[in-house]
């Protein structure tokens, strides 16, 4: 028996949270209860919220009197969950009934219109205001979500953007969201004042600003767009400006933005304040500096009498502190307190040393290598658990994860272990980047159309940091099937073992138009043993035999060969040796990375040397790339290298051993292997000998996460020389251009186009090149 039944006067029936309220309000209450002692409660409309939840917030049991206050509490109670939009009490023979309709639940959460963020971003940030997938639906929440859309939006320089929401029930209590977003236009700078500044000109000063007015590449820099980040970050590059230039006073006193009612152009205003400039007078220190106290002030970059900067104060408590945290002191702190002298505007610094305890490292933990080993990554750690912390040691380690060519990116972190205060846990933390790769190059030209080679190999297999190649090379003038492995830790001392199976097709390059074949069928071994971090000496046995055929239309130069090979004849047919080339080499590699790296060097001296085989002979390759970064995005990256060969005991150099030079890897603009001299009919022959230089400005074609896609400027110069051939720099070739190189999900991509710069008559270009596959 429903409770209204009674007495009319005192329903006790369906009750709204405004009802609540008021009667919590009123000192009288519009509507009365007669009190009952509840038997048993019973709860009715409930299809996904389980019915405990329901009991476990209701401020009733069952044996309790219900009455005008607990009705109250009960109804709010029960609002407050958010789950339900509509709630009655009712009694049925002493059994207090609860019937709740639920609010729908969100099936989907959609958006159209949106350009210029990722759906999944979106969804994630809204998400975490209550507007998801299975999340109870509740159009405050969708209010507070078209507000962060918008927010989102206006940080962006999007302030014509309009939100509407369509929110749609479906089946099963049910709805859908949808966000239709129309961003309007984006509001472009149309001009940037700069106030108060008396040293330096307006034009200097906007240089430094990653916001701009529209200029020729703001369509891909998007400089011309406002965003309230940018403009952050502009601030604070406009003070270190100053700074640098010993102005210590100097700052940003406000910024602002106007905005026209079309919502179009912005206008912005930064004041500033420069003060004067000042020399540093003297550096001094004070704190536990372990009696190092002139070690330590060398690393001061301060000198007295000159200009002060902010970059090298911040640099000179950076190299302190690193050098402190050699000896375990991990939590060193070193401040540079200033004693400003205005008068003579000088400013004196002392620099205060808080070594604190010496850490020790309790874990090193590694975390991201889904497929890489933790001993193939924890075997290049230089930094021990229990030994004191070591900040040389650490970087040391992070370099020789990173040089494994495994990962897109490496980074450490060297937390306080909780609960302690002189241990630190490091975290090592990778990404994986696929190491099966799939290779392949190639280039066009009016004279070549389209040249094209492919191979196949897996480094890292299984994730045992072991390289196994099984290389098939479908070129159509070099046709390759090789079996090798490198296994980089053959004993745990770090000694390698690489081996190698193969046969080799040679025919002569497309743009050549004589005819030969060399095969070559053979393996070698060789063990690289390391002398210190950076420097190992390889050494090396292989056996080798090769067959070269000739026809008549065969270069002059491979039927002299064969003549010789043969003793005699017309040059025409076939000859075959037998060599046994030993190599020794010397490799140096103190790069931060093999991927992408910034600064570092690699330097790598070979010689082989059949001493034994039918063809006598000796070469040598010396390579050096050398990296050093310009500013915190530009590098400035050097290769070059040099090869010599000859012939022993009276024997011409084997011309199957020629080096080539000519497009990418060499001196890009030329085709591939065609400089050098060449025959009768114009064809390409390589030669003994070879130099080769390249220079590059790399820089990041995006301020995204993919380090690896970088643009460059360039300039190559190179030549190759027969034996014998003195080297003249009148014969060098040099090209320049711009490129773009992305260690792309199937491999490293490189593409470049270059204006050769001196070539001569004969030369053979090649302006637009591209190969995926490893090169400089």
């Amino acid at each position: 028996m429903k409770l209204h039944s009674e007495r009319l006067a005192a329903p006790f029936f369906r009750r709204s949270l405004v009802a609540a309220a008021v009667m919590t309000l009123c000192a009288a209450p519009a509507f009365a209860v007669s009190p009952f002692v509840v038997k048993d409660i019973r709860v009715e409309g409930i299809q996904r919220i389980e019915a405990g939840t329901v009991f476990s917030y209701l401020p009733v049991r069952v044996g309790e009197t219900f009455d005008d206050t607990k009705s109250i509490t009960t109804i709010k109670a029960l609002y407050n969950l958010g789950f339900f939009k509509d709630v009655r009490l009712e009694e049925d023979n002493g059994v207090l009934v609860v019937i709740v309709e639920e609010r729908p639940a969100i099936s989907t959460v959609d958006f159209t219109g949106t350009k210029n963020f990722e759906k999944d971003a979106l969804i994630k940030s809204l998400k975490e205001i209550g507007i998801g997938e299975t999340k109870t639906f509740d159009k405050s929440s969708v209010d507070r979500a078209e507000q962060e859309l918008k927010r989102q939006y206006l940080s962006q320089g999007l302030y014509g953007v309009k939100i509407t929401t369509t929110v749609t029930p479906i089946e099963r209590n049910r709805v859908t969201v949808m966000f239709n977003v129309d961003e309007g236009e984006m509001a472009r700078i149309r001009a940037i004042n700069i106030v108060g500044n008396t040293k330096f000109t307006d034009k200097e000063l906007r240089q430094q600003l990653q916001l701009n007015t529209k200029g020729w590449f703001t369509w891909y820099t998007k400089a011309d767009q406002y965003s309230k980040t940018k403009l952050t970050g502009d601030i604070e590059t406009i003070k270190s400006y100053y700074l640098n230039r010993g102005y210590l006073e100097a700052n940003v006193e406000s910024t602002q933005v106007a905005i026209t009612p079309d919502k179009k152009d912005i206008y912005l205003t930064i004041n500033i304040t420069e003060g004067e400039q000042y020399r540093v007078k003297a550096v001094k220190l004070e704190g536990e500096t372990f009696g190092r106290e002139e070690e330590l002030r060398s690393l001061i970059l301060l000198r007295p009498g000159n200009i002060y900067s902010g970059d090298l104060l911040t640099a000179s408590n950076k190299l302190i502190s690193d050098r402190l945290g050699t000896f375990g002191y991990a939590f060193a702190n070193v401040n540079a307190n200033p004693e400003i002298d205005r008068d003579k505007r000088e400013v004196t610094f002392t620099f205060m040393i808080d070594p604190g305890k010496r850490a020790y490292v309790r874990r090193m933990n590694i975390a991201g290598n889904t497929t890489t080993r933790d001993e193939v990554i924890r075997r290049e750690f230089r930094q021990f658990e229990g030994s004191w912390y070591d900040g040389n040691k650490i970087k040391l380690s992070r370099d020789r994860v990173d040089r494994l060519g495994y990962f897109k990116d490496v980074t450490i972190d060297t937390p306080e272990a909780q609960g302690t205060s002189d241990q630190v846990d490091v975290n090592v933390t990778v990404t994986e980047k696929p190491t099966g790769n799939f290779m392949i190059g190639g280039a066009y030209s009016q004279a070549e159309r389209f040249t094209f080679n492919a191979s196949i190999q897996q480094a890292n297999f299984a994730g045992s940091g072991t390289t196994v190649g099984f290389e098939i090379n479908t070129s159509s003038y070099s046709r390759t099937i090789a079996l090798s492995q490198v296994d980089p830790y053959f004993t745990a001392d770090g000694i390698s073992q690489s081996f190698e199976l193969y046969t080799r097709t040679t025919r002569p390059p497309i743009l050549n138009t004589g005819t030969f074949k060399v095969r070559q069928h053979g393996g070698r071994l060789n063990y690289g043993v390391p002398f210190s971090e950076n420097d190992t000496v390889f050494f090396g046995l292989g056996l080798e035999r090769t067959e070269i055929e000739t026809d008549v239309n065969s270069p002059l130069r491979y039927q002299a060969y064969v003549r010789s090979v043969n003793g005699g004849g017309s040059g025409i047919g076939s000859a075959r040796t037998n060599s046994f080339p030993l190599t020794a080499q010397w490799a140096r590699d103190s790069r931060d990375s093999a991927v992408t790296p910034s600064y570092g060097r690699f330097q790598r001296a070979n010689l082989e040397v059949d001493l034994f085989g039918d063809t006598k002979y000796y070469r040598a390759v010396y390579e050096q790339q050398w990296y050093k970064p310009l500013t915190r995005s530009i590098t400035l990256a050097l290769r070059g290298e040099a090869d010599y060969g000859r012939g022993l005991r009276g024997s011409d150099f084997p011309i199957f051993k020629n080096f080539y030079a000519g497009g990418i890897g060499s001196v890009r603009g030329y085709e591939s292997s065609s400089l050098g001299v060449v025959d009768a009919r114009n064809d390409a022959l390589g030669g003994a000998s070879r130099v080769i230089g390249n220079v590059e400005l790399q820089m990041p074609f995006t301020s995204g996460p993919d380090k690896s896609l970088r643009w460059f400027g360039f300039i190559d110069g190179g030549q190759v020389f027969q034996e014998g051939q003195r080297w003249r720099a009148s014969e060098l070739r040099f090209s320049s251009g711009l490129g773009l190189s992305w260690i792309s999900p199937v491999g490293p991509l490189k593409l470049s186009y270059a204006l050769p710069l001196n070539n001569k008559p004969g030369d053979r270009l090649e302006r637009f090149q591209f190969q995926m596959g490893t090169g400089f």
